[in-house]
């Protein structure tokens, strides 16, 4: 790839396994600078399924080929930037691109060639900086074997969407064209590498690999989170109705009461408590605000109930990470 402002650059990948196959399955994380999560956890995943495939871990075997590709947006994640840093470009909004266009362009053609011939393909993401999500899969208006298929992370929650019109340039809309099974992940915020999430998502990948047979042999030992399937219309978005200070004390991943409290509001001039927030249906918390600073009409919390709670949260849920 060629950049304004400095020599040529590659976007390395992994590609494991018996190259004369087809890829069984690709990984692909940082399309956004900022989310290191992701970066971390397939620069992990690589070196382990290599030193598989080398043979340096007695009683495994590496059955099919595997392509990952840590970092898609290399310069951005050299200058913790979420989008390309030469004209403020997300590359997420450039699917399925143009080899002859500009360069993030060319950048998600490439990576939608690489990954195309897969036959499962896993895009990793984190929230944005100011909201923090606990690991989990989404899954886009999918079949019933991508339904059946998300099960064999073991991750808390699947949580089930509409391909919203909006965000049809990401990379998860354009592998929908290539058949297959396809899978976003979701887990943490951009900016920050939290360490327990990292581990969550690093054992759900190489559980993943195991059920499906990529990989054989003696598996390394970590327990599954019970899961749960969350279809349409069980997300609830919390959205603040006061300004001030947002503290919380919760971890993601919680399982919540009706009347449980979230957080509480403070005025920021005279300190005073102005809310609680408060649960007002009991499920999990998939998601919550870390940006103290809140406005009226912000996103405070994200509940995933066992039942329904309604329609219209497809914009809070696209637009945290992707």
């Amino acid at each position: 790839m060629t950049a304004p402002l400095r020599e040529d650059f590659e976007i390395p990948y992994h590609d494991i396994g018996d190259r004369e196959r087809r890829p069984k399955l690709a990984l692909v994380a940082g399309i956004h600078g900022d989310e290191l999560n992701g970066i971390f956890v397939l620069s992990r995943l690589a070196n382990f399924l290599q030193a598989v495939d080398a043979g340096r871990h007695n009683g495994q075997t590496l059955t099919e080929r595997v392509v990952i590709v840590p970092a898609v947006n290399i310069l951005g994640v050299n200058i913790g930037s979420r989008r390309w840093p030469f004209d403020g470009t997300d590359i997420n909004r450039m699917f399925p691109g143009y080899d002859a266009g500009e360069t993030t362009q060319r950048i998600a053609q490439a990576v939608l060639a690489l990954t195309r011939p897969a036959q499962y393909r896993i895009d990793i993401h984190s929230s944005n900086s100011h909201f923090e999500e606990c690991p989990q899969v989404r899954l886009y208006e999918p079949s019933d074997g991508e339904r059946a298929t998300a099960r064999l992370f073991g991750l808390p929650a699947i949580i089930e969407l509409r391909m919203n019109k909006v965000f049809t340039s990401t990379l998860g809309h354009a592998w929908r064209t290539c058949g297959g099974e396809n899978f976003v992940i979701q887990g943490g915020q951009a900016t920050v590498l939290d360490p327990g999430h990292c581990e969550r998502l690093f054992h759900a990948l190489v559980a993943f690999l195991y059920r499906t047979g990529i990989l054989r042999g003696r598996q390394l030992s970590a327990e599954d989170d019970d899961v749960h399937h969350f279809s349409i219309g069980q997300t609830l978005p919390m959205i603040s109705e006061h300004a001030g200070f947002f503290v919380s004390r919760l971890q993601v991943g919680r399982w919540l009461q009706a009347g449980d409290v979230i957080g509480k509001v403070y005025d920021g001039f005279d300190g005073e408590q102005r809310h609680e927030v408060r649960a007002p249906v009991a499920g999990l918390l998939s998601g919550l605000r870390r940006q103290a600073l809140l406005f009226e009409g912000d996103l405070i919390a994200r509940i995933q109930s066992r039942q329904s709670v309604g329609e219209g949260v497809d914009t809070y849920l696209h637009g945290q990470g992707q």
